[in-house]
């Protein structure tokens, strides 16, 4: 290569890395969207609000939530994987689109571990099999000896194909040798309305979503996925304590982008919604769901993202876990 070559390229990487600088220096100069890749009402969107109105204070702009649901949480994935990586158009990362829908669906149209930018896992939360006070169960004995008894004669909802709730209960459902119909919704909020009425039995969610309703009495909890029982449901037993530990595994809630946000970019995203974290109102509202503030670093929700996805894909495989 000539050395004017070498001067004329060395100069437009000054210019790209320049341009990039200043970028990130201005950003946020517009309105942030984060996206929610379920119908309003479930747990995913119940912790994007909570968080987008100080997260906005904290970057000086406006943080929108915009719901996109669709195929359990893939189509609204899509969306953000898809975005300019400019950090204006973020989305809601969560066990389901990250890791347990990819597992199962060869088909997702994108990979959870390339085409995404970890930013940072806000919470942890536990997840919960409920059931219609109408059911003949009010605790978990009562609840495997019903459905062992009568195989194929209830259903339970979920929050899409391929989910966190999906693949869970075909997992419980492998484990425990029972018969259960998947019904699929567009999110927690829409399979949580019909579960309440009626329609549907039994429901496999997360607990802040699940939470009022069984503090109202319109859902009773039979089980939970935490690593202990939990303080506000201090009667129900854990999967680990039913003997079903593969199935005790807690959700992740976070923030990503694109993949090749700028590095400026994510740090000032983390640090912003580490700075809405430290509110206290922020925190009760988020504790105050049975779940665990996390607030972890880019890389460490990178890691945990490829730790939950192998995991997941593991139980698929060897479970012989296949989309209806």
């Amino acid at each position: 290569m000539q050395r004017r070559d070498l001067l004329t390229l060395s100069v437009l990487t000054l210019a790209t890395a320049a341009a990039g600088s200043a970028l990130a220096q201005a950003y946020p100069n517009k309105v942030v969207k984060l996206q929610v890749p379920f119908a309003p009402g479930g747990t995913t969107d119940i912790v994007a609000r909570v968080v987008a109105e100080p997260l906005g204070k904290a970057l000086g702009q406006n943080v929108i939530v915009e719901n996109k649901a669709g195929g359990g949480g893939v189509v609204g994935a899509t969306e953000t994987a898809r975005a300019a990586p400019d950090g204006y158009s973020l989305g809601m990362a969560t066990v389901s689109t990250t890791a347990a829908n990819p597992a199962i669906n060869p088909k997702i149209p994108y990979n959870p571990l390339t085409d995404f930018t970890p930013i940072i896992n806000i919470a942890a939360t536990p997840n919960i099999i409920a059931v219609h006070p109408g059911f003949p169960a009010r605790n978990y004995k009562e609840f495997i000896a019903e459905i062992k008894k009568n195989p194929g004669k209830y259903s339970y909802a979920s929050s899409g194909t391929g989910g966190i709730g999906h693949l869970q209960m075909e997992l419980y459902k492998n484990l425990s040798g029972t018969f259960l119909t998947h019904i699929p919704y567009r999110g927690a909020g829409p399979a949580l309305n019909d579960t309440v009425a009626g329609q549907v039995q039994i429901i496999f969610d997360n607990l802040p979503s699940a939470l009022p309703f069984i503090q109202q009495k319109r859902l009773i909890p039979i089980i939970v996925a935490a690593p202990q029982r939990l303080t506000v449901l201090p009667d129900v037993p854990t999967f680990k304590e039913a003997g079903l530990e593969p199935v005790n595994r807690m959700a992740y809630y976070g923030i990503l982008g694109p993949k090749g946000l700028p590095k400026d970019v994510v740090d000032k995203v983390s640090a912003a919604t580490l700075q809405a974290l430290q509110d206290p109102a922020v925190r009760k509202r988020i504790e105050d769901t049975g779940s665990l503030i996390v607030g972890n670093t880019p890389e460490q929700f990178a890691a945990q993202i490829k730790a939950e996805y192998e995991v997941y894909k593991k139980v698929v495989d060897s479970a012989g876990l296949r989309l209806e």
